[in-house]
């Protein structure tokens, strides 16, 4: 086999990267083979191109995406250390991410079926809910990366030693307000708004006290007064999709209308109980 004239088989072979990504690669002009016979016109590779192929392997394997695959070449290429570190860190970002989420799904396949789904379903109830002062935040990204820092935000302001000096309280649990239609924790489109989908949301902690607030993304506001159609869940969040079809088949009987952003109240606090024990009351804002 000359150096300068290495077939697809054997850069294959070589680089780890399939005959068919080869082609691919090929197509979109990352992975051109250079060399040609000139009495048959095949295509090969050169030895030069090893590199870049076994690189392009590397990458794949960390979860690069083609697209992200080419930045960071060309980072490399054009010596931008910062453009490489910055695709590194993304891509370790996203892999934690992913790792969190299939803990999650390991811990649930973990727990017997009898388990699972095993819930303290309190019977749906009509109920008035008074208007609410409340520190909320709204935010847009992925849905429990968002929840996570939104509720961190506000427990640094709630708890700022400015604030516990003025008095300022928690008078009730945090809550999540769903403003993306059936994107809350287990609506009937979870598949998709489970995923990194962008959704709309907004976290909310009531709050008595003199309160002074440094993040412009915060404010101090009047929750209205609501009529809800409300169900305590009690059990893994994971599991939150069962209480939601069970309230969404209620008003269904009852031909019920949705009557605003549906709201999900934290009664308990993860960090303190087991997953089984974690309590959600559920507000479905209804009409009439």
């Amino acid at each position: 086999m000359n150096a300068d004239k290495i077939p697809i088989g054997w850069f294959s072979f070589i680089t780890g990267l399939s005959p068919r990504a080869l082609r691919y690669y090929g197509q979109k002009g990352l992975l051109v083979p250079e060399a040609r016979d000139t009495i048959t016109g095949y295509r090969y590779y050169t030895a030069e191109q090893l590199d870049r192929g076994v690189r392009i392997k590397t990458l794949c394997n960390l979860g690069f995406r083609l697209e992200e695959i080419a930045s960071f070449l060309e980072a490399e290429a054009k010596g931008d250390g910062m453009a490489v570190e910055a695709l590194l860190g993304e891509r370790l970002l996203k892999t934690e991410s992913e790792i969190a989420r299939l803990q999650r799904i390991r811990a649930l396949l973990k727990r017997e079926c009898k388990e699972m789904m095993k819930m303290a379903l309190i019977e749906p109830a009509i109920k008035e809910v008074p208007a609410l002062r409340v520190l909320s935040k709204r935010e847009k990204g992925a849905l429990h990366a968002t929840i996570g820092k939104t509720i961190g935000d506000l427990m640094a302001v709630v708890f700022d030693p400015k604030n516990q000096r003025n008095q300022v309280k928690m008078t009730g649990p945090l809550m999540t307000i769903y403003h993306d239609e059936n994107c809350a924790e287990g609506s009937p489109d979870e598949v998709d708004c489970l995923s990194d989908k962008v959704v709309d949301i907004e976290v909310a902690v009531p709050v008595v006290g003199r309160l002074e607030i440094g993040d412009p993304g915060m404010e101090l506001k009047s929750l209205p007064e609501t009529r809800v159609l409300s169900v305590v869940h009690k059990g893994s969040y994971e599991t939150l999709h069962m209480t939601y079809r069970d309230i969404f088949k209620h008003m269904m009987k009852g031909c019920m209308e949705i009557a605003g952003p549906i709201r999900e109240l934290y009664l308990n606090d993860p960090a303190k109980v087991m997953a089984e024990e974690l309590m959600t009351e559920i507000q479905v804002p209804i009409k009439g």
